[in-house]
């Protein structure tokens, strides 16, 4: 009985874990070292196990999320999250729980408590006398540490809003196959950035770059650059739309979007292949 419970709670303790540590490979982690130490726990006192479990996954992906933010203070160039796709059944991750790729790009601003404490309230409903629950901490401090991440992040939509729509993306990719540079940047918002994840093992630019016209030639440039030899579909990272470009069956970049008033505000480009391994 205990097994297959466990067995079907696994998807949703991994992508707790994942919303939190932002690494599909530390989640895993992270749920192996919990259901290991479960095993070890007297159960017949554990009244329900769901919330038990989950409980000891959320406190263990805050204490991985901690590691991981000291290793990003030497990380080679910008981080981002990776990105995951829900369909690949190898990645035990649920759909209706896993957060947009741009909400997780944006908290990476947060501190591991106020982010988890915004995803169980804003993302999983949770009250903050559950919050304070499984965090074992005050109410009140939850509230605070809400309103702290609001301050930070302001107050995200979860709903696809922001995600670049499927008929637009297609309309990018035609401005992009056409190679005309002004029809490009007026698909950009004027303050629009851009930053690349290559991990120091692939190249990628260090810094963040800013405006629509150097966006605009760095996206226009590695399209061209990767136009002869590899080739460009949609796809999908976190359940929004997403170009995959390929070297053959090797799939070495990602680019995902954020929306804002009908044009792009925000391009992230993954190239670390560590981070791609769950989008082939």
């Amino acid at each position: 009985m205990i097994a297959e419970l466990i067995a079907d709670l696994t998807p949703t303790l991994k992508t707790y874990a994942y919303n939190i540590c932002g690494s599909l490979a530390d989640a895993e982690d992270v749920v192996q070292d919990v259901l290991l130490k479960f095993l070890h726990v007297d159960q017949q006192h554990v009244d329900n196990v769901k919330a038990y479990l989950i409980r000891m996954v959320i406190n263990r992906a805050i204490d991985q999320k901690k590691k991981l933010q000291r290793l990003v203070l030497d990380y080679p160039g910008e981080w981002l999250p990776e990105p995951v796709a829900f369909e690949k059944a190898d990645a035990g991750i649920k759909r209706k729980e896993l957060l947009s790729y741009s909400l997780m790009v944006l908290l990476e601003k947060l501190n591991p408590r106020q982010r988890a404490v915004f995803i169980l309230k804003e993302a999983f409903d949770y009250e903050h006398a559950e919050i304070a629950k499984v965090l074992d901490i005050k109410p009140d401090l939850s509230r605070q540490l809400l309103t702290r991440a609001k301050k930070n992040i302001g107050t995200p939509g979860l709903d696809s809003g922001n995600m670049v729509p499927q008929a637009f993306l297609n309309k990018y990719l035609h401005v992009l196959q056409s190679g005309s540079m002004e029809q490009l940047e007026a698909l950009l918002n004027e303050d629009v950035v851009s930053v690349s994840d290559g991990g120091g093992k692939a190249r990628a630019a260090v810094k963040p770059v800013y405006g629509k016209k150097s966006v605009a030639a760095l996206l226009l440039g590695l399209y061209r650059k990767f136009r002869e030899a590899d080739m460009v579909q949609q796809g999908w990272a976190n359940d929004q739309p997403a170009l995959l470009y390929f070297s053959g069956e090797q799939l070495i970049k990602c680019v995902t979007f954020t929306f804002h008033e009908g044009r792009i505000s925000q391009a992230y480009i993954i190239r670390n292949p560590d981070k791609l391994k769950n989008l082939k």
